[in-house]
This record gives structure tokens, sequence and C-alpha cells, in this order.
């Protein structure tokens, strides 16, 4: 029969925020996922795994970091990272959760996880190059989880928007964001095949972020996009299909004065050589990333 003992094993250590975080980050990192859905790094990424499956709001910072994990939320976070690196799926798909230009949005494969540069652009109210003082309307074409028109909606406190997008899923989602937000009476989800839906409607700023990936290149992205709908990426042979769309039809629905602010990612090129006698001006973006075409309402009858 074998002695009772009551000597203690070695101390297990405790785990605090910090310390997760430190690991996750390294488990991501040694895992070689790819970063590009709401953060650019394996440390960014990990915090907000940590902070979401420890409930703790980010406004807690660093001050969070000291912080002891309960067994649970240890399993939370591993549960996480287990299914972040074996499925590769975007962590705002493993959240429910995005933000964009300082809104947290609810998010789930219907639509793409929110991270235009556009936002820093509206969050300056796209200056200078907005020569209005005030703005009433604005259109957001291809609005998905409906995020480049709230955060319209709440820099330009008085406007009214409408968010159009061809996908009735995506639609879902972005009208929950609306309530959630509170912006019934100024966001108007509408199910629209670019400017189906609006004939007639003129806007001081129409704002897409549409598909703009080429065939050969769809077939080259990392696994993570397969979890995205195909429909909010794909975008002909060139990727250019749905910004040919918008071109063509922007100016009918832009006031005289007003601006047309598009992102075409890494098709910028070919944009270029596809409308040469287009201006377009491509702002400097602070927080990182690029692709993103302003043209004004005049400029637009120069030729597509």
């Amino acid at each position: 029969m074998g002695r009772l003992s009551h000597t203690q094993g070695p101390p297990v250590p405790l785990d605090t925020v910090g310390a997760a975080i430190d690991r996750v980050a390294r488990a991501l990192t040694r895992a070689r996922v790819h970063f590009g859905h709401g953060t650019d790094n394996a440390r960014d990424e990990a915090a907000e795994l940590v902070f979401y499956a420890a409930r703790i709001d980010h406004a807690a910072g660093a001050g969070a970091y000291g912080r002891v994990l309960t067994p649970g939320r240890r399993a939370r976070i591993d549960l996480l990272l287990k299914r972040r690196i074996e499925e590769r799926i975007p962590l705002a798909y493993l959240t429910s959760r995005a933000f964009f230009a300082g809104l947290e949005l609810y998010v789930d494969p219907r639509v793409l996880v929110p991270r235009s540069p556009i936002a820093e652009l509206i969050l300056r109210r796209f200056a200078p190059w907005n020569r209005r003082r005030s703005i009433r309307r604005i259109l957001d074409v291809g609005t998905g989880s409906g995020a480049i028109a709230l955060a319209c909606a709440t820099v330009f406190g008085r406007a009214r928007v409408d968010a159009v997008d061809v996908s009735a899923a995506a639609l879902q989602v972005c009208r929950r964001n609306v309530r959630r937000l509170g912006f019934g009476r100024r966001v108007r989800p509408l199910l629209s095949d670019h400017f189906a839906a609006v004939a007639g409607c003129h806007y001081d700023i129409i704002v897409s972020n549409p598909p703009y990936v080429g065939r050969a290149e769809m077939r080259r992205l990392p696994p993570e996009y397969g979890h995205e709908p195909q429909l909010g990426l794909a975008s002909g042979t060139d990727g250019l299909d749905s910004v040919r769309a918008i071109l063509a039809a922007a100016r009918q629905h832009l006031e005289d004065d007003g601006l047309l602010v598009v992102e075409v990612g890494n098709t910028e090129r070919a944009l270029e050589r596809a409308f040469p006698r287009l201006p377009f001006i491509w702002p400097d973006i602070e927080m990182g990333g690029g692709g993103v075409f302003i043209l004004r309402a005049e400029d637009l009858t120069r030729g597509g």
C-alpha cells in the first residue's frame, strides 16, 4: 500500500493578463497565422483575444495587465487560440466583434471583417478635400457590416446615410449594427446592386470599399480569407469590375461639389492604367494601409 503524502509539488505559476498576452503572441507568431483582419501583428491580436476572453474592456489598457486570470478565463483564452491557429478563422469571427473608427461592431462570416483605411479619412472628415461646410447626404456602396456608413453617421452628425449592399445576408448584419448603435433614424440599409436602389438620389459624399481582388490573387490569398464572403472580395479578372461600375455611375449621384472616395487596395496601378484621364488623388494614411482614391465630382466628367 502506498504511503499518503501531503508534500506539496512545485507551485503553479499565476497567469496574469500580461503574461497571457505574451504567451498568445508567441503562439500566433510560431503558427504563422495571417494578420490583416483588424490587426496587423501578433501582439495586438493577442491583446484582443485575451481581453475578449477575460471580459476586460480595452479602455483598461495596460492597467489590466497585472490582473490574475481565473482558470475558466484561461481556458477560454486557450480555446480561442486553438481555433485561431488550427482553423485559421479570423479572430473577429471567433469573438463576433470588430472595431472601426472608434465603433465596436458585431460581425460574422456574412460580412467582411471591417479594416478599411477609409476609417482614418472619415475621422478627418475627408479634409482637406471636403469643401462643404455641411454634409447632409452620404452613400456607402457595398456596406457589409455597415462600418463605413455608421462611422460617417457618427462623424457627420446631421447627415443621413444610405448603406447599400447586393447581399441580403450582409444587410442583416448591417441592420443589427444600426440598431445596437442607435442610428435607425439616420442610416438606411438598402438591398442594391451598386446604385440600382438609389435612382434619382444625390449625395455630398459617396464612399465605398468594394470588392477589388482579381482572379489570380484570389487563388493566392491566405486561408483566413476563405472564411469571408467571396462576394465581398472577388471582382473579375483584374479586380476592377465593381470599381468600373462605381466610376460609370457615381457622377449622376453626386452633388456638383461632391466627393467620391473608394478603396481599391493593390489594384491602384491597374486602375490608373485603365483610367488614365482621371486625376486620382491618393491620400496618405497615417495609421497604415493605402490604395484609397478620392475624386471630385467635376473630375468624373473627364472620362473613364
